[in-house]
């Protein structure tokens, strides 16, 4: 399943996943999924979508 809303998306996060979503951590990401040249933000894109990478940023941006 792929989260709709930043509560589903931080849930997953932090409950399944297992990751601290600490303000570092979301910084460092954040960095990556902005860069549009970075490999790992063009398979993300290429398997979830533009959309999503934007909502991702968003939740991201949230969290520092």
């Amino acid at each position: 399943m792929i989260p709709q809303t930043f509560n589903d998306w931080r849930n997953c996060n932090v409950n399944d996943c297992k990751i601290n979503l600490t303000k570092e951590f979301s910084a460092q990401r954040l960095a990556v999924c902005q860069n549009s040249q970075n490999i790992e933000t063009q398979k993300f894109v290429s398997i979830y979508g533009e959309l999503h990478l934007k909502n991702v940023v968003s939740w991201f941006s949230q969290m520092i």
